[in-house]
């Protein structure tokens, strides 16, 4: 984990059922988020996705990419372009800040609209005990037997 950092790119296909589940498992239940009749009569062209999928989806791009160790200890982002069934989202993400086993990472997330979502993550990054340095079954650095 280096400042400058490059995360690979996340793309997700917008779908109608992404947009229905993330809002059903965040408990939003919300008209605009699963109804497009209730959502056009309120301006939107269609249904959207709701900031707590947004959320969880920012969170699952950066414990893929830094494993199974990984703490997210502060996730700050804001909405912009609305995610419509149909579109596709590119999260991308490079690490600004390294302290020790903890980065905050910069990412957005972008649809054919513009970006759909910025912000921060900060992750703490533990190595797992069976992959210490030393550890049996672990590599260590150090002198060839």
């Amino acid at each position: 984990m280096r400042v400058g950092d490059e995360l690979p790119e996340l793309t997700i296909p917008i779908t109608r059922t992404l947009i229905v589940s993330g809002a059903i498992a965040s408990r939003d239940y919300q008209d605009v988020h699963h109804d497009a009749v209730a959502a056009q009569e309120k301006g939107s062209p269609d249904i959207f996705m709701n900031i707590l999928t947004t959320n969880g989806l920012v969170g699952r791009y950066i414990t893929d990419h830094f494993g199974s160790g990984a703490i997210l200890r502060k996730v700050a982002i804001r909405l912009g372009a609305p995610n419509y069934p149909g579109d596709t989202m590119v999260l991308t993400g490079s690490v600004e800040q390294v302290d020790g086993d903890t980065a905050t990472v910069r990412v957005v997330g972008a649809n054919g609209m513009g970006k759909h979502v910025t912000g921060t993550v900060t992750v703490t990054v533990s190595v797992p005990a069976g992959e210490r340095a030393g550890a049996p079954g672990g590599s260590s650095a150090g002198g060839a037997a």
